[in-house]
């Protein structure tokens, strides 16, 4: 890195030089960066020389030649930058293929985990595609899959608990008594045993505890059904 004063002494000669096509005198760069002497000229050429910026060239009087300049601040800034952006994508990517080669030798697929799911009151979806798990590949059918984070307890006595990463299979259309993924109003997603009674659909809890939800078919669209459970001890 360059001082101050070795910049503008550098970026002078280079102006000179373009300009005359010969290198300023020693005074002429002791006026140019007011220095009281030319002492000081003499330790800024020494430290460029040192640093590669300039070279002198034998046998001529005045003779310096500027072998390179200093990068721009902004623009040292965004290529230092854009490598940490190479490194860590390199290195993210190093990490997934890793992850993915030993989900596969361990017989698992990474699945998208979507967010959460009530199992209790309808919240609203967390939609995170940034996250993923690992789930046995013969819990999976046909079709897409993806898996949602239970919260609540409303499914309990169907042993699907709190925390219990539900995985799901992605479809519109269910059987009367499977436990499907409803999207009620286009706004809350619950997880509930799913029944169709004419022009309306009942989303039956499996807790004492809770009342069964009514809605007319319009308000109610299915997302999938629950093909599988995860859960941690």
């Amino acid at each position: 890195m360059l001082t101050r004063k070795q910049q503008e002494l550098l970026l002078f000669i280079h102006d000179r030089l373009g300009k005359d096509g010969i290198s300023p005198s020693f005074d002429e760069m002791k006026d140019a960066l007011k220095l009281k002497s030319k002492s000081g000229i003499h330790r800024l050429i020494s430290g460029l020389e040192e640093r590669g910026f300039i070279r002198r060239l034998p046998h001529r009087a005045r003779a310096l030649e500027v072998t390179r300049l200093p990068t721009p601040p902004k623009v040292k800034e965004a290529v230092q930058k854009g490598v940490a952006e190479v490194k860590s994508a390199a290195q993210k990517l190093g990490v997934a293929s890793s992850r993915a080669a030993r989900a596969v030798a361990e017989g698992l697929s990474p699945l998208p985990l979507l967010g959460r799911i009530a199992a209790g009151t309808a919240i609203e979806a967390l939609r995170d595609h940034s996250r993923s798990i690992d789930v046995p590949a013969h819990l999976l059918g046909r079709g897409e899959h993806y898996v949602l984070e239970v919260a609540g307890d409303s499914m309990a006595e169907a042993g699907i608990l709190d925390g219990d990463n539900a995985v799901i299979q992605q479809c519109d259309r269910v059987d009367n008594g499977a436990i499907a993924v409803a999207l009620i109003d286009g706004q809350e997603v619950t997880l509930k045993s799913f029944y169709r009674k004419g022009s309306m659909v009942d989303l039956v809890p499996a807790n004492h505890n809770y009342q069964t939800m009514s809605y007319p078919t319009e308000r109610v669209r299915v997302q999938g059904r629950l093909v599988g459970l995860l859960r941690q001890y």
